[in-house]
């Protein structure tokens, strides 16, 4: 997967994860937003040029260091960052303030605590859309 098609791929997915946020599982109107899910981690896991899977959250968050700036802050250096991993820390981050020399640490621990959150959020409607299909 190219650059280009992997920024639209994470943009996507960041703009349906805010949508499912806002609906409880169950919630008929999370069906759309379910199908669009699973295709975005289909095409991720079946892309020509992807041969390594990306990095388990836990993976990641160990993986990349954080350091600390001169000025005080930490920092995260974005080539620190493994795709897709990357990809979706930028997409969340849209208009967030950075050093030149890299992204606010804080920034990175958060949007990892809170991709977590989103996934689990995700699971619960996956299994209540298994469970309402059982139920048919």
């Amino acid at each position: 997967m190219n650059q280009d098609e992997l920024r639209k791929l994470e943009s996507t997915r960041r703009r349906v994860l805010w949508e499912l946020a806002s609906l409880s599982p169950g919630d008929p109107k999370a069906s759309r937003l379910l199908i669009i899910l699973d295709d975005l981690d289909h095409q991720e896991r079946h892309s020509a040029s992807s041969t390594d899977k990306p990095l388990e959250l836990n993976v990641v968050r160990d993986a990349v260091p954080i350091k600390r700036h001169h000025s005080g802050i930490d920092i995260v250096v974005e080539l620190d960052i493994p795709q897709p991993w990357r990809e979706r820390f930028l997409q969340a981050s849209i208009g967030s303030t950075r050093l030149p020399e890299g992204l606010y640490g804080r920034d990175w621990r958060k949007f990892l605590d809170e991709w977590e959150g989103e996934m689990e959020h995700f699971l619960k409607h996956k299994a209540a859309r298994a469970a309402s299909q059982r139920d048919e």
